[in-house]
Order: structure tokens, then C-alpha cells, then sequence
């Protein structure tokens, strides 16, 4: 290669991309301007601002639920931002700033970097934040969020140091806060070296996902670079940070007992106390850590052996066609189905009976060749195509459901003007049809009302203009917005509808929706709050 410094191109885009796709997604967005944020500065300073938080989060190992960031965003801004923006505001633009500008709506996002070596492009995933399903202590269901790999590695990148000498230097410059006791510092590093840490602990742990789904796809070289990496970390960092924990446990102790017999503490050493409480703290995970990161090195150098020897063994193993060496003979002779066991035997690790043939153990033994299939496809069990075809008809078909019953509830709003829910469903019991029309099952029905309430307030005309200067990939799932866009341009009786909103009516009347049928085909009562829907239309 003529120009050495390009080899390691495409590394350097995907850091690159980590802010390009960033910027992308928040660009030209209109609900920015709905909170106050006009400049481009300010909005990357709030979604930089949730990214550290998300991330403190993480690194605490505590739940970072939705309503946790609006009211972190709720708290920065009474102090910093200054805002005109209520609690409910603060959880709105939360979630527009992890669902949308982060997340991208749930749809993968990729950036091209241009490999010099291979003169071809590569299309590298960007995630910045992942989520999982949490119960609070009322076992409530809730989504939690936290950072990925690349939601560390775009934060982390800020300080400009080089991937392979992060951790040295951040445990360099921890060590020097020690010495100066600038404990505050010290803190701020040992979460560094923390994070460091935890991402390579994740990359273990995304890799042995990989091999464990195809070694094939995992080549030798990503097999050596983690080994190498796995290796530096825990070469003597254990020790050095078990030496560190011990020197801050004597200061700690010293501090405590001149609390206790010779004087109260000033401020500053409390202060002080505390921050070396968190560096102990910060150590003691930090050296779990690294134990976490020495056994999964093997596990990983494990697993890898274990699946390349499993993939060159599968060469050994005799196969045949399913269909025409079973189903096919059970079809010519159905009694055979008596002795099935025999046959399905093996598939269950069981011993399968054997007898001593004379005439097989005086005869030349020859080693066994399979023949080769002339039609390997004709006999494949599992059509890739056409699954693909069938999950794209199901999703197809759910969308119509949840079309069916938005358009039902516009219909009936747009008469009057505004309906509730329970007049729809005095009105819906006396008419199976229209109840099946309104509720095709009770998972439909129910999201589609909490996207109404959750969304409040829905300007048709905003929407129009914010398709009309973006252009979106279709993601396959329901989307109120998107839906209620194409009922109105699609439904001519929709067509003059300006404004749609819900709220939930404080009557203190439970609306009873009997014998409906839920996504397993079983038949529920649904009971829920009294909701309006009001339709605004062009006057």
C-alpha cells in the first residue's frame, strides 16, 4: 500500500461516524423549537448532557428509566438552561432525545468508512443507547436505558486519547490525583479506568455472541485483537489498583479516627472522607472487574475452540434429506410409524440397542463415503425466502388491524366532533362487527390508546411538513403518526382533519369493553379510564 497512513481507515470513520450520524439524526428537526432550543450549540449540549447521565447511570448498575431523565432534564434546566418547560416538557424531550435523535425510531443506523486496503466500502453499525425491561418495586414494567458500546467509546473519545493507551493514562493521572489528594479528580479518573473496563468486559461478551451464533463469521484476526487487548488489561493492572485500594482505605481510616478522637472534621475534610469513600468504592468494581474480564478471556478462548472443533467435526457427521428418507417412507408405509423411536432415538442422546454381527467383524472394513446430493436445495427443510415472505404478510396483516381501528375511532370522533370511550363502548357491545372493528385484539387497541394520551396533542399540518422535508425508511411497526398521516391523505372523509387530541376524562367512570379477543385468540374484559378524543378540522 503506497500511502501507509490510510490503513486503518475505516477505524477511524466509525469514530467519525459516531458524531456524523449523531448530527444527522438532531439536524433540521422541528421539535427542538418546540422547547426553546433554536441554536444547533445548545441542542447538542442537552443530548451530550442526557449521554453523561445515562451513562453515571450505568456505571452505578441503577435503573434509568424515562421518567428518571425528565426529571434529571427537569432539574438541569431550572439551574442551567433556563427554559420555559413543564416536568411533562422535560419527559417529552427526553424522550425525543433517546427515541428519536439517538435510537433513530428504533431503525438501524450505518455509516459508510472507505477501506484503502480492499478499495471498498464498509457499512458499520452506529448504536449509541440500548434498553431492557425492568420491574420497579410495585412490579411495574418499565424501560431502562443505557449506553452501548459506542455510546462509551463517542464519550470517552471527548478526552483525545488513543484507544490502546486510555487506560494507562487514566490510570497514570489517577495515580497523580492520589499523591496531590485531589480527591475530586481522582474520582472523575477511577471512573474512567471504570468505563474502560466495563466497554472491554462488553466487547468479550459481544464476541462470544458472535461465535456462538457462526464462529465462521468471526474471523481470526477480531479473535486476535481481542486476545491482545484482553491481554494488556489485565497484565498488571489488578495489583497496581489492590496497592491503590489499600492506600485509600489507610486515608480514609486516618480521616475517620481523628473524627472520632482528636476533632470534628472541617467541611473540606468531610468532603474530602466522602470522596475517598467513592474511590474505595470505585476500586473494590473496578478490580471485580478486571476478575470479570481474567475469566472471560479463557471462557472466550474456550468457546472458540470448542465451536471451530464442532464446525470441523460436522464434516464426520452423515446427513440425508428429511423429507424423502422419512416423510416419504411413512407416506409408502404408515406402520412404520410403530417404530419412530428408533429412528428419533439418536436425536435424544440415548443409547440405541445393538447387536454382534459375525459376518460385519471378519469383513474388509472400508471407509464409509456419502454420496453427494444432486438437488441440496430441493430437500432443504427451511426456505430463508420464503420465512421472510411470511413474517413481511404478518406484519402486513397487524398493520391493517391497527389501521382498521384508528380508523374506525377517527370516523366516529370526526361525526361528532369528540366521543369517549364510553360511548364507543355502549355503542360497540350492541354491534359485534363494529367491536371487532374497534378492537381487533386487546394489544392493538391498548397501544394504540397510550400513543394517543401519551402524544396528547396532534398537529396534522406539522406532521405533513416534517414529512415532507425528511425523508424516512419505513420501519414495519405501528407508528401513530405515520398512520394517522396516511388515514387522512389515503380517507377522503379524513381529509379536512387539522388537529387530533386525547386526554383522559376525570368522570370517574371505568369503561368495560366485554368478550374481546386477545392476540392468542382468547376472550378478555377490558376495564380502563373514561378517555375523550377530540377531532379539530379545517373551518
Amino acid at each position: 500500500m503506497q500511502y501507509e497512513f490510510l490503513k486503518h481507515f475505516p477505524r477511524r470513520m466509525k469514530n467519525v461516524g459516531l458524531y456524523a450520524v449523531l448530527v444527522q439524526n438532531s439536524l433540521q428537526k422541528s421539535t427542538w423549537k418546540k422547547y426553546g432550543f433554536e441554536k444547533t450549540d445548545e441542542q447538542f449540549n442537552v443530548i451530550f448532557a442526557v449521554l453523561l447521565y445515562i451513562m453515571e447511570q450505568s456505571l452505578k448498575e441503577e435503573n434509568c428509566t424515562m421518567d428518571d431523565i425528565g426529571a434529571y432534564i427537569d432539574a438541569v434546566n431550572a439551574r442551567h438552561f433556563e427554559k420555559v418547560m413543564t416536568y411533562e416538557d422535560c419527559r417529552a424531550l427526553g424522550d425525543f432525545i433517546v427515541n428519536v435523535v439517538l435510537s433513530n425510531e428504533g431503525k438501524v443506523m450505518y455509516f459508510d468508512g472507505f477501506d484503502f486496503e480492499q478499495n471498498d466500502y464498509h457499512s458499520m453499525n452506529i448504536s449509541y443507547v440500548a434498553n431492557r425491561i425492568v420491574y420497579s418495586e410495585q412490579d411495574i414494567r418499565r424501560t431502562s436505558y443505557y449506553l452501548t458500546d459506542d455510546g462509551y467509546n463517542l464519550l470517552l473519545s471527548t478526552l483525545e486519547i488513543e484507544n490502546n493507551m486510555k487506560l494507562t493514562i487514566h490510570e497514570m493521572i489517577f495515580q497523580m490525583h492520589l499523591e496531590k489528594q485531589s480527591y475530586d479528580k481522582a474520582v472523575d479518573e477511577i471512573k474512567n479506568v471504570f468505563n474502560l473496563l466495563r466497554i472491554q468486559l462488553q466487547k468479550i461478551q459481544e464476541a462470544m455472541g458472535k461465535i456462538r451464533r457462526n464462529a465462521l463469521n468471526y474471523s481470526v484476526r477480531d479473535y486476535q485483537e481481542i486476545l491482545n487487548e484482553n491481554l494488556e488489561t489485565i497484565s498488571d493492572t489488578k495489583q497496581k489498583f489492590q496497592n491503590y485500594k489499600g492506600l485509600v482505605k489507610s486515608r480514609a481510616r486516618e480521616l475517620e479516627e481523628a473524627n472520632i478522637n482528636v476533632r470534628r472534621l472541617t467541611e473540606k475534610e468531610e468532603e474530602k472522607l466522602n470522596y475517598l469513600r467513592e474511590i474505595e468504592q470505585y476500586l473494590s468494581r473496578t478490580i471485580d472487574e478486571h476478575q470479570k474480564i481474567l475469566n472471560s478471556h479463557f471462557d472466550l478462548k474456550s468457546l472458540y475452540t470448542k465451536e471451530l472443533e464442532a464446525l470441523s467435526s460436522m464434516s464426520l457427521i452423515q446427513r440425508f434429506p428429511f423429507r424423502t428418507e422419512l416423510y416419504d417412507k411413512i407416506l409408502e408405509n404408515p406402520s412404520a410409524l410403530e417404530r419412530l423411536e428408533y429412528f428419533l432415538r439418536p436425536l435424544f442422546h440415548q443409547e440405541a440397542s445393538k447387536s454382534y454381527n459375525l459376518y460385519k467383524a471378519f469383513q474388509l472394513q472400508r471407509p464409509v463415503r456419502k454420496n453427494i446430493e444432486k438437488d441440496t436445495e430441493e430437500m432443504l427443510d427451511f426456505d430463508e425466502a420464503s420465512w421472510e415472505q411470511e413474517q413481511d404478510r404478518l406484519r402486513k396483516e397487524k398493520l391493517k388491524r391497527y389501521e382498521k381501528s384508528l380508523a374506525y375511532l377517527l370516523e366516529k370522533a370526526s361525526s361528532k366532533g369528540e366521543i369517549s370511550l364510553l360511548e364507543l363502548s355502549e355503542r360497540v357491545m350492541e354491534d359485534a362487527k363494529e367491536r371487532e372493528e374497534l378492537i381487533p385484539n386487546t394489544e392493538v387497541f391498548k397501544e394504540i390508546m397510550v400513543e394517543l394520551i401519551r402524544s396528547r396533542e396532534i398537529d396534522i399540518p406539522a406532521l405533513k411538513k416534517e414529512k415532507s422535508e425528511y425523508i424516512q425508511e419505513q420501519s414495519g411497526e405501528f407508528q401513530l403518526n405515520v398512520m394517522l398521516l396516511y388515514l387522512i391523505e389515503e380517507y377522503p372523509a379524513f381529509g379536512d382533519i387539522r388537529r387530533v387530541e386525547a386526554s383522559r376524562m376525570e368522570d370517574g367512570n371505568v369503561v368495560r369493553f366485554e368478550d374481546v379477543l386477545d392476540e392468542d385468540g382468547n376472550r378478555r374484559t377490558i376495564r380502563c379510564s373514561n378517555v375523550s378524543v377530540h377531532v379539530g378540522k379545517e373551518e
